[in-house]
């Protein structure tokens, strides 16, 4: 299949006999430029295969080739959070033509309810965000007052976990997507406000590999200004057991128009951290993977220093009453300011 890659209605490359041809390299997804790999962009942008509603959903939407490329090009390559599609080329498709403007499909992605199969599978429209919505949780993207949200599965630990960070965060001025509680969902502000910007994943650049040393040397040299913020991020992440931060959960934003790297995403998908697989155990925080490459890392650049906060127990309790769940708080208190007094700074 021969088609263009586009930004917009910007044509960014084109993809025939197998050969990419680069036409704006400025308008391309980081990953293509780095890599030239059109396959494996395409499998990124796909529905995690093993989530047993995006198999439901497949079948409701009698889609007949289910693997990640041709699930992805069924509607045209197109995400909430940039704005890359793909249109063959003798299409006069538009962008306007493919982009999501609809739920149709969001119970059946988040519940994967009888009801909601038998409802999808008679709906008219085929267009849903649902087929490019990465991630191995059940959820699905609601469209609310003509702003778009991410409802996440979540149990009671993993809810107060990830609300918890962002009450944290948010007190200590770091920059944090907008969490609200819901009934037994997570919702989640899309932070690109519906495309404004591109959000390109870490993976783009960095592929798999989430060393802390070799991710600040690509934020110096790519955005400078972002810097900063990982730091932070990785400072919620070892303060609170985030073992699951990886390249497919941070990342940065660009300019649609130019390309220009405009700064770090958002901190967002911090519900497998603190307590979301029950409280720890090692409370002293004694062997803590997370507080050695934390330190490595200002150990090799004693510079990001000023980047790490005072945190005191009083921030601490005033985020898990903002977030108004029923915890053991001096448990969570403890861990927390053991790892803090732990870190070098």
């Amino acid at each position: 299949m021969d088609f263009y890659i586009m930004s917009r209605d910007a044509v960014a490359a084109k993809w025939q006999n197998n050969n990419l041809e680069v036409i704006n390299k400025n308008l391309l997804p980081l990953y293509l430029q780095n890599t030239g790999n059109v396959k494996k962009w395409l499998e990124t942008r796909a529905i995690d295969c093993h989530r047993a509603n995006s198999r439901l959903l497949k079948k409701a939407l009698r889609l007949t080739e289910k693997d990640d490329v041709s699930t992805v090009l069924s509607v045209n390559a197109v995400t909430i959070t940039d704005n890359y599609w793909i249109k063959l080329l003798d299409s006069d498709l538009t962008y306007e033509d493919v982009r999501f403007d609809n739920d149709y499909f969001a119970n059946l992605a988040l519940t994967g309810s009888y009801d909601s199969f038998n409802k999808a599978a008679n709906s008219k429209s085929s267009k849903t965000p649902e087929l490019t919505n990465i991630g191995s949780f059940e959820k699905c993207w609601k469209l609310k007052n003509g702003q778009w949200w991410v409802f996440k599965k979540a149990n009671h630990n993993e809810m107060f976990s990830e609300l918890f960070i962002y009450e944290l965060g948010r007190a200590l001025g770091f920059n944090m997507a907008e969490y609200e509680r819901g009934n037994s969902v997570i919702k989640t502000k899309d932070f690109t406000g519906n495309a404004s910007v591109n959000f390109e994943p870490a993976f783009n650049i960095l592929g798999d590999d989430e060393d802390y040393i070799k991710s600040v040397e690509m934020l110096k040299t790519l955005c400078p200004n972002a810097v900063g913020d990982y730091v932070k991020m990785l400072f919620l992440d070892t303060i609170c057991a985030n073992p699951d931060r990886h390249t497919f959960n941070f990342g940065i934003l660009r300019d649609v128009d130019s390309g220009r790297i405009l700064g770090l995403a958002p901190n967002f998908d911090n519900n497998m951290a603190l307590i979301s697989r029950g409280y720890p155990k090692n409370i002293t925080r004694k062997n803590d993977l997370l507080i050695k490459l934390f330190n490595k890392l200002m150990h090799y650049d004693e510079g990001l220093k000023k980047y790490i906060p005072t945190l005191s127990e009083d921030l601490i309790k005033n985020a898990i009453k903002a977030v108004g769940m029923r915890v053991k708080s001096k448990e969570i208190t403890e861990f927390i300011m053991n790892g803090y007094n732990l870190m070098e700074r």
